[in-house]
């Protein structure tokens, strides 16, 4: 078969729509389809001088059936090299912020000992026998502002000793103010 200007147009209006609707038996993506059947169409006229077709419908669906296939492929392909790579990023990032959390914890206790006796004695009571402020200054005859600028100076100085010791290490600030805020 011979295509010219004239049949070449007629073909078109005659199989674009029809070839779109056998697609959506591959996929209901819209966009794939209609680049798909224009990706043949324009194969079809450049290589008209070349091509030996005895039946343009066969050739068109069967063109389109393929072209549709490997597109699908491709991009199934391309998501699953993009769900690994992504894989491979998460687990490169976690690795550089891992924490040993013996090694954390030791620290922690270790920055406790360095405060000040009354301000340790506070910061104890508060974490580890879960008082309250309130309860912190009624048993050491204090006031309740007191107990709370007592834990504030706490605190502060035991994030500095963390946060000093880890700089050094991490790469994420985030992860290890995450942790202080978890176990202190």
């Amino acid at each position: 078969m011979k295509i010219d200007n004239k049949n070449f147009r007629e073909i078109y209006d005659t199989f674009f729509e029809p070839v779109c609707r056998f697609l959506n038996y591959y996929t209901r993506n819209e966009n794939i389809i209609e680049e798909v059947v224009q990706e043949v169409f324009v194969r079809l006229w450049e290589e008209r001088e070349t091509l030996e077709i005895q039946y343009i419908r066969t050739y068109l669906y069967n063109a389109a059936r393929n072209r549709v296939l490997n597109e699908l492929r491709d991009t199934k392909n391309r998501n699953v090299l993009l769900e690994q790579w992504a894989k491979r990023e998460i687990e490169n990032r976690e690795s550089v912020n891992c924490v040993d959390m013996n090694e954390f914890i030791q620290l922690l206790q270790a920055s406790v000992e360095t405060l000040p006796r009354s301000c340790k004695d506070i910061f104890k009571m508060s974490r580890e026998q879960n008082l309250s402020y309130k309860e912190i200054a009624t048993k050491r005859n204090i006031s309740v502002k007191t107990v709370e600028a007592q834990m504030g100076i706490a605190l502060k100085r035991i994030r500095e000793k963390m946060s000093d010791h880890y700089n050094r290490e991490m790469k994420n600030r985030d992860l290890l103010m995450l942790l202080l805020l978890f176990f202190i």
